[in-house]
């Protein structure tokens, strides 16, 4: 394994996936690269949006500016965790579109060995409606994935 492909987002698992992929990652020599996948400016427009990062919504209405914003902010979170890992030899890509579909565009354009990202342990009407980035990326990629399981409630904690 030379290169491991770390993908986070927003929740509060975001810590525990990117401790636990630089573990294995350094345990096995690998170059580590960490990515965030930012979704539609919509999506963050929901009064049910609560990233870590203090983000409640946007109110401006220009979406092109905002998604710039949103990229800005997504570039600092990614610093925040390479800070906390303290590993200067980390990349950090942000990438914008379809969570499963840049993540595996992304494993195969750094030629990751592995790819690294959580599970949300979304049930029901949520994974309908929500769907499972970890799912379909699993199921569309020959690349080697560990999906760490982050159930919602553990996430809180």
């Amino acid at each position: 394994m030379k290169e491991i492909l770390i993908a986070v987002d927003y929740d509060l698992a975001a810590q525990k996936i990117a401790e636990t992929g630089y573990s294995i990652g350094k345990a096995l020599g690998a170059h580590i690269t960490l990515l965030h996948v930012v979704v539609d400016a919509a999506h963050y427009y929901t009064t049910e949006y609560s990233p870590v990062m203090g983000f409640t919504g946007f109110s401006a209405q220009n979406f092109e500016t905002e998604i710039e914003e949103i990229k800005e902010t997504a570039s600092g979170f990614l610093e925040n965790v390479k800070e906390h890992l303290k590993d200067a030899t980390i990349d950090l890509l942000v990438k914008e579109g379809n969570a499963a579909k840049m993540i595996r565009e992304t494993a195969k354009e750094i030629k990751a060995d592995m790819i690294i990202m959580a599970s949300h342990g979304r049930k029901g009407l949520e994974k309908i409606l929500v769907g499972s980035v970890s799912e379909e990326v699993l199921h569309h990629t020959s690349i080697p994935l560990l999906i760490i399981p982050t159930p919602l409630s553990l996430e809180k904690e």
